[in-house]
Protein backbone atom coordinates (compact mmCIF):
# COMPACT_ATOMS: atom_id res chain seq x y z
CA UNK A 1 0.00 0.00 0.00
CA UNK A 2 1.33 3.43 -0.96
CA UNK A 3 1.66 6.64 1.00
CA UNK A 4 -1.44 8.76 1.52
CA UNK A 5 -1.10 12.51 2.10
CA UNK A 6 -3.81 14.26 4.10
CA UNK A 7 -4.10 18.02 4.52
CA UNK A 8 -4.54 19.26 8.07
CA UNK A 9 -8.00 20.76 8.16
CA UNK A 10 -9.09 20.92 11.80
CA UNK A 11 -7.81 21.34 15.36
CA UNK A 12 -7.61 17.61 15.98
CA UNK A 13 -5.37 17.08 12.96
CA UNK A 14 -3.28 20.10 13.94
CA UNK A 15 -2.61 18.57 17.36
CA UNK A 16 -1.64 15.31 15.66
CA UNK A 17 0.74 17.27 13.41
CA UNK A 18 2.40 19.04 16.35
CA UNK A 19 2.66 15.91 18.49
CA UNK A 20 4.15 13.64 15.81
CA UNK A 21 7.85 14.29 16.64
CA UNK A 22 7.28 13.04 20.20
CA UNK A 23 6.32 9.70 18.67
CA UNK A 24 9.08 9.64 16.05
CA UNK A 25 11.88 10.56 18.49
CA UNK A 26 10.65 8.65 21.53
CA UNK A 27 13.68 7.51 23.51
CA UNK A 28 16.13 9.65 21.53
CA UNK A 29 18.36 11.44 24.09
CA UNK A 30 19.30 14.31 21.76
CA UNK A 31 15.82 15.38 20.65
CA UNK A 32 14.20 18.31 22.48
CA UNK A 33 10.45 18.77 21.90
CA UNK A 34 9.10 22.19 21.02
CA UNK A 35 6.68 23.83 23.42
CA UNK A 36 3.38 22.30 22.31
CA UNK A 37 1.21 25.35 22.95
CA UNK A 38 3.59 27.64 21.04
CA UNK A 39 3.62 25.29 18.06
CA UNK A 40 -0.18 25.20 17.94
CA UNK A 41 -0.29 29.00 18.10
CA UNK A 42 2.30 29.36 15.32
CA UNK A 43 0.77 26.84 12.93
CA UNK A 44 -2.85 27.95 13.37
CA UNK A 45 -3.18 30.65 10.72
CA UNK A 46 -6.19 32.09 12.52
CA UNK A 47 -3.78 33.03 15.32
CA UNK A 48 -0.50 33.72 13.52
CA UNK A 49 -0.11 37.30 12.21
CA UNK A 50 2.12 35.87 9.47
CA UNK A 51 -1.14 34.96 7.70
CA UNK A 52 -1.13 38.55 6.44
CA UNK A 53 1.84 37.75 4.16
CA UNK A 54 2.05 33.95 4.06
CA UNK A 55 0.02 31.18 2.43
CA UNK A 56 0.41 27.74 3.93
CA UNK A 57 -0.88 24.19 4.13
CA UNK A 58 0.07 21.40 6.53
CA UNK A 59 0.24 17.75 5.49
CA UNK A 60 0.31 14.41 7.28
CA UNK A 61 1.60 11.23 5.63
CA UNK A 62 0.07 7.81 6.32
CA UNK A 63 1.23 4.37 5.22
CA UNK A 64 -0.66 1.17 5.97
CA UNK A 65 -2.92 3.23 8.20
CA UNK A 66 -0.04 4.52 10.36
CA UNK A 67 1.15 8.10 10.69
CA UNK A 68 4.66 8.23 9.17
CA UNK A 69 5.45 11.89 8.45
CA UNK A 70 4.49 15.55 8.38
CA UNK A 71 5.45 18.75 6.54
CA UNK A 72 4.39 22.39 6.21
CA UNK A 73 4.21 24.16 2.84
CA UNK A 74 4.68 27.93 3.10
CA UNK A 75 4.78 30.79 0.63
CA UNK A 76 6.15 33.97 2.22
CA UNK A 77 5.14 36.71 -0.20
CA UNK A 78 7.19 39.39 1.59
CA UNK A 79 10.39 37.34 1.36
CA UNK A 80 9.70 36.44 -2.26
CA UNK A 81 9.25 40.10 -3.16
CA UNK A 82 12.35 41.23 -1.27
CA UNK A 83 14.65 38.51 -2.60
CA UNK A 84 13.12 38.42 -6.09
CA UNK A 85 12.33 34.73 -6.24
CA UNK A 86 9.26 32.52 -6.57
CA UNK A 87 9.89 30.13 -3.71
CA UNK A 88 7.75 27.72 -1.74
CA UNK A 89 9.23 26.79 1.62
CA UNK A 90 9.00 23.47 3.40
CA UNK A 91 9.23 23.36 7.18
CA UNK A 92 8.28 21.25 10.17
CA UNK A 93 9.34 18.20 8.18
CA UNK A 94 9.66 14.82 9.91
CA UNK A 95 9.41 11.31 8.50
CA UNK A 96 10.38 7.70 9.04
CA UNK A 97 13.36 6.27 7.17
CA UNK A 98 11.37 5.41 4.06
CA UNK A 99 12.16 7.18 0.75
CA UNK A 100 8.57 6.70 -0.41
CA UNK A 101 7.39 8.80 2.53
CA UNK A 102 9.87 11.67 2.13
CA UNK A 103 9.18 11.79 -1.62
CA UNK A 104 5.42 12.02 -1.03
CA UNK A 105 5.80 14.80 1.55
CA UNK A 106 8.10 16.88 -0.64
CA UNK A 107 5.81 16.17 -3.58
CA UNK A 108 2.87 17.67 -1.67
CA UNK A 109 4.85 20.86 -1.03
CA UNK A 110 5.94 21.03 -4.68
CA UNK A 111 2.33 20.64 -5.84
CA UNK A 112 1.27 23.46 -3.51
CA UNK A 113 4.06 25.62 -4.91
CA UNK A 114 3.19 24.91 -8.54
CA UNK A 115 -0.49 25.70 -7.94
CA UNK A 116 0.63 29.11 -6.69
CA UNK A 117 3.12 29.83 -9.45
CA UNK A 118 6.32 29.03 -7.53
CA UNK A 119 9.49 27.88 -9.33
CA UNK A 120 11.75 26.66 -6.51
CA UNK A 121 11.37 24.78 -3.23
CA UNK A 122 13.61 25.59 -0.24
CA UNK A 123 13.84 24.53 3.39
CA UNK A 124 13.56 23.76 6.14
CA UNK A 125 12.32 27.31 6.74
CA UNK A 126 9.39 28.73 8.69
CA UNK A 127 7.05 31.65 8.24
CA UNK A 128 9.75 34.03 9.52
CA UNK A 129 13.31 33.73 10.78
CA UNK A 130 11.99 33.31 14.32
CA UNK A 131 10.62 29.90 13.41
CA UNK A 132 12.84 26.79 13.34
CA UNK A 133 14.99 26.58 10.21
CA UNK A 134 17.86 24.55 8.81
CA UNK A 135 18.23 20.76 8.71
CA UNK A 136 20.89 19.27 10.97
CA UNK A 137 23.70 17.73 8.88
CA UNK A 138 26.42 17.50 11.59
CA UNK A 139 26.10 17.00 15.34
CA UNK A 140 23.53 14.22 15.52
CA UNK A 141 24.95 13.06 18.85
CA UNK A 142 24.75 16.50 20.44
CA UNK A 143 21.84 17.60 22.62
CA UNK A 144 19.57 19.93 20.69
CA UNK A 145 18.51 23.37 21.91
CA UNK A 146 15.07 24.73 22.61
CA UNK A 147 15.10 27.09 19.62
CA UNK A 148 16.44 24.81 16.88
CA UNK A 149 15.59 21.62 15.02
CA UNK A 150 16.85 18.13 15.70
CA UNK A 151 16.57 15.45 13.02
CA UNK A 152 17.88 11.97 12.31
CA UNK A 153 20.99 11.51 10.10
CA UNK A 154 18.91 9.98 7.30
CA UNK A 155 16.98 13.23 6.65
CA UNK A 156 19.65 14.97 4.51
CA UNK A 157 20.35 11.67 2.72
CA UNK A 158 16.71 11.57 1.61
CA UNK A 159 16.72 15.19 0.45
CA UNK A 160 19.90 14.82 -1.56
CA UNK A 161 18.46 11.70 -3.20
CA UNK A 162 15.47 13.84 -4.22
CA UNK A 163 17.78 16.27 -6.02
CA UNK A 164 18.15 18.99 -3.39
CA UNK A 165 21.38 21.00 -3.20
CA UNK A 166 22.90 23.29 -0.60
CA UNK A 167 21.40 26.78 -0.36
CA UNK A 168 22.90 28.03 2.93
CA UNK A 169 24.61 26.63 6.05
CA UNK A 170 24.52 27.71 9.67
CA UNK A 171 27.03 26.82 12.38
CA UNK A 172 26.50 26.35 16.11
CA UNK A 173 29.04 26.63 18.90
CA UNK A 174 29.31 25.45 22.49
CA UNK A 175 31.29 27.96 24.54
CA UNK A 176 32.90 27.37 27.91
CA UNK A 177 32.19 30.42 30.04
CA UNK A 178 35.59 31.70 31.20
CA UNK A 179 36.55 32.31 34.82
CA UNK A 180 37.91 35.70 33.77
CA UNK A 181 36.75 37.82 30.86
CA UNK A 182 39.15 38.03 27.89
CA UNK A 183 41.36 41.14 28.25
CA UNK A 184 40.41 42.11 24.68
CA UNK A 185 36.78 42.55 25.77
CA UNK A 186 37.83 44.82 28.62
CA UNK A 187 39.98 47.00 26.35
CA UNK A 188 37.34 47.34 23.63
CA UNK A 189 34.55 48.04 26.12
CA UNK A 190 36.54 50.80 27.81
CA UNK A 191 37.31 52.39 24.44
CA UNK A 192 33.65 52.31 23.37
CA UNK A 193 32.51 53.97 26.57
CA UNK A 194 35.11 56.73 26.28
CA UNK A 195 35.08 57.37 22.51
CA UNK A 196 31.39 56.90 21.64
CA UNK A 197 29.60 57.27 24.96
CA UNK A 198 28.16 53.77 24.66
CA UNK A 199 26.87 51.93 27.71
CA UNK A 200 25.05 48.72 28.59
CA UNK A 201 21.57 49.35 29.93
CA UNK A 202 20.08 46.94 32.45
CA UNK A 203 16.41 46.87 33.34
CA UNK A 204 13.88 45.40 35.69
CA UNK A 205 11.09 43.43 34.06
CA UNK A 206 8.74 46.32 34.83
CA UNK A 207 11.06 48.80 33.10
CA UNK A 208 11.39 46.57 30.04
CA UNK A 209 7.63 46.67 29.60
CA UNK A 210 6.90 50.24 30.73
CA UNK A 211 9.65 51.83 28.64
CA UNK A 212 8.85 49.60 25.65
CA UNK A 213 12.40 48.29 25.15
CA UNK A 214 11.01 45.17 23.46
CA UNK A 215 9.82 47.15 20.46
CA UNK A 216 13.06 49.16 20.37
CA UNK A 217 15.06 45.95 20.20
CA UNK A 218 12.88 44.50 17.42
CA UNK A 219 13.26 47.73 15.42
CA UNK A 220 17.00 47.00 15.49
CA UNK A 221 16.35 43.33 14.60
CA UNK A 222 14.60 44.46 11.42
CA UNK A 223 17.44 46.85 10.62
CA UNK A 224 20.45 44.70 11.50
CA UNK A 225 19.14 41.40 10.09
CA UNK A 226 17.74 42.86 6.86
CA UNK A 227 20.60 41.65 4.64
CA UNK A 228 20.84 38.14 6.13
CA UNK A 229 19.81 35.09 4.13
CA UNK A 230 16.08 35.10 3.25
CA UNK A 231 15.23 37.46 6.14
CA UNK A 232 11.67 38.76 6.33
CA UNK A 233 11.19 42.29 7.68
CA UNK A 234 8.75 41.84 10.55
CA UNK A 235 5.57 43.93 10.31
CA UNK A 236 4.25 45.61 13.43
CA UNK A 237 1.68 42.94 14.19
CA UNK A 238 4.42 40.28 14.22
CA UNK A 239 6.63 42.41 16.46
CA UNK A 240 3.69 42.90 18.83
CA UNK A 241 3.18 39.14 18.98
CA UNK A 242 6.82 38.35 19.71
CA UNK A 243 7.08 41.07 22.35
CA UNK A 244 3.87 39.93 24.07
CA UNK A 245 4.88 36.26 23.92
CA UNK A 246 8.51 36.39 24.97
CA UNK A 247 9.11 39.55 27.00
CA UNK A 248 7.36 38.15 30.06
CA UNK A 249 9.47 34.97 29.91
CA UNK A 250 12.86 36.67 29.84
CA UNK A 251 14.96 37.18 32.95
CA UNK A 252 16.18 40.79 32.50
CA UNK A 253 19.62 40.07 33.93
CA UNK A 254 20.33 38.01 30.80
CA UNK A 255 19.42 40.92 28.51
CA UNK A 256 22.07 43.49 27.53
CA UNK A 257 21.01 46.57 25.56
CA UNK A 258 23.72 48.95 24.35
CA UNK A 259 22.70 52.59 23.94
CA UNK A 260 24.46 55.72 22.79
CA UNK A 261 24.56 59.06 24.62
CA UNK A 262 21.04 59.87 23.36
CA UNK A 263 19.59 56.54 24.55
CA UNK A 264 19.28 55.14 21.02
CA UNK A 265 19.65 51.34 20.85
CA UNK A 266 22.79 50.43 18.91
CA UNK A 267 23.13 46.80 19.96
CA UNK A 268 21.61 44.05 22.09
CA UNK A 269 22.17 40.50 23.28
CA UNK A 270 19.60 38.15 24.78
CA UNK A 271 20.32 34.88 26.57
CA UNK A 272 18.15 32.60 28.65
CA UNK A 273 18.76 29.58 30.85
CA UNK A 274 18.47 26.33 28.93
CA UNK A 275 15.22 24.48 29.53
CA UNK A 276 15.99 21.49 27.30
CA UNK A 277 15.89 18.87 30.04
CA UNK A 278 12.64 20.34 31.37
CA UNK A 279 11.14 20.15 27.87
CA UNK A 280 12.26 16.53 27.58
CA UNK A 281 10.65 15.69 30.92
CA UNK A 282 7.28 17.18 30.03
CA UNK A 283 7.28 16.31 26.31
CA UNK A 284 6.95 20.01 25.49
CA UNK A 285 3.53 20.25 27.16
CA UNK A 286 2.80 22.84 29.83
CA UNK A 287 -0.10 20.90 31.34
CA UNK A 288 -0.79 19.27 33.66
CA UNK A 289 2.66 19.55 35.29
CA UNK A 290 5.05 20.72 32.58
CA UNK A 291 4.87 24.33 33.77
CA UNK A 292 6.57 23.31 37.03
CA UNK A 293 9.61 21.78 35.29
CA UNK A 294 9.92 24.75 32.93
CA UNK A 295 9.67 27.47 35.59
CA UNK A 296 12.10 25.57 37.80
CA UNK A 297 14.72 25.50 35.03
CA UNK A 298 14.17 29.14 34.13
CA UNK A 299 14.14 30.74 37.56
CA UNK A 300 14.85 28.36 40.47
CA UNK A 301 17.39 25.63 39.67
CA UNK A 302 19.32 26.40 36.53
CA UNK A 303 20.81 23.81 34.22
CA UNK A 304 24.51 24.42 33.53
CA UNK A 305 23.95 26.00 30.10
CA UNK A 306 22.63 29.28 28.73
CA UNK A 307 21.31 29.73 25.20
CA UNK A 308 22.23 32.81 23.21
CA UNK A 309 18.93 33.62 21.53
CA UNK A 310 19.51 36.90 19.70
CA UNK A 311 22.25 39.41 19.10
CA UNK A 312 22.19 42.45 16.86
CA UNK A 313 24.29 45.56 16.25
CA UNK A 314 23.50 48.70 14.27
CA UNK A 315 25.39 48.64 10.97
CA UNK A 316 27.61 51.66 11.62
CA UNK A 317 28.80 50.11 14.90
CA UNK A 318 29.49 46.56 13.70
CA UNK A 319 33.22 47.05 13.16
CA UNK A 320 33.68 49.08 16.34
CA UNK A 321 33.52 46.14 18.75
CA UNK A 322 30.03 46.55 20.22
CA UNK A 323 29.69 42.75 20.42
CA UNK A 324 32.55 42.76 22.95
CA UNK A 325 30.64 45.23 25.12
CA UNK A 326 27.56 42.99 24.98
CA UNK A 327 29.48 39.84 25.88
CA UNK A 328 31.43 41.53 28.63
CA UNK A 329 28.11 42.07 30.39
CA UNK A 330 26.42 38.77 29.54
CA UNK A 331 29.40 36.54 30.30
CA UNK A 332 30.00 38.23 33.64
CA UNK A 333 26.34 37.73 34.52
CA UNK A 334 26.45 34.10 33.39
CA UNK A 335 29.57 33.35 35.42
CA UNK A 336 28.11 35.02 38.53
CA UNK A 337 24.93 32.92 38.17
CA UNK A 338 26.99 29.71 38.05
CA UNK A 339 26.62 28.72 34.40
CA UNK A 340 29.39 26.70 32.79
CA UNK A 341 28.47 26.79 29.10
CA UNK A 342 26.66 28.84 26.48
CA UNK A 343 25.07 27.50 23.29
CA UNK A 344 24.93 29.87 20.37
CA UNK A 345 21.97 30.13 18.08
CA UNK A 346 22.59 29.13 14.47
CA UNK A 347 25.02 31.55 12.80
CA UNK A 348 25.43 31.83 9.05
CA UNK A 349 28.76 30.30 8.06
CA UNK A 350 29.58 33.56 6.26
CA UNK A 351 29.19 35.57 9.49
CA UNK A 352 32.91 35.78 10.21
CA UNK A 353 32.55 38.69 12.65
CA UNK A 354 30.71 36.43 15.10
CA UNK A 355 32.87 33.34 14.66
CA UNK A 356 36.02 35.35 15.41
CA UNK A 357 34.51 36.47 18.73
CA UNK A 358 34.58 32.93 20.06
CA UNK A 359 38.32 32.73 19.41
CA UNK A 360 38.86 34.65 22.65
CA UNK A 361 37.36 31.75 24.62
CA UNK A 362 37.35 27.96 24.76
CA UNK A 363 34.75 26.75 22.28
CA UNK A 364 33.89 24.05 19.79
CA UNK A 365 31.84 24.20 16.63
CA UNK A 366 29.69 21.11 17.16
CA UNK A 367 26.69 21.39 14.83
CA UNK A 368 25.96 22.42 11.29
CA UNK A 369 22.57 22.81 9.64
CA UNK A 370 21.55 23.45 6.08
CA UNK A 371 18.80 24.95 3.96
CA UNK A 372 18.31 22.92 0.78
CA UNK A 373 16.83 24.05 -2.52
CA UNK A 374 15.90 22.80 -5.98
CA UNK A 375 13.80 23.80 -8.95
CA UNK A 376 10.26 22.48 -9.30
Amino acid sequence: MGVTIQRVADKKALKTFVDYPNKLYKGNPYFVPALFEDEIDTLDMNENPAAAFCKSELYLAYKDGELVGRVAAIINTRANEKWSHDEVRFGWIDFIDDPEVSKALIGAVEDFGRRNGMKTITGPLGFTDFDPEGMLIEGFEELSTQALIYNYPYYPVHLEALGFRKESDWLEYRITIPEALPPKYERISAMLRERYGLKVRKFSKKQLQKEDWGHKVFDLVNESYASLYNFTILPQEMVDKYVDTYLGLLDPKFVAVVTDSEENVVGFGIMMPSIVHALQKCGGKMFPFGWFHLLKSMYLKYEDTLELLLIGVKEEYRKKGVVALIFQDLLATARKAGFKYAETNAELESNYSMSTMWGEMEFRQHKRRRAYTKDI
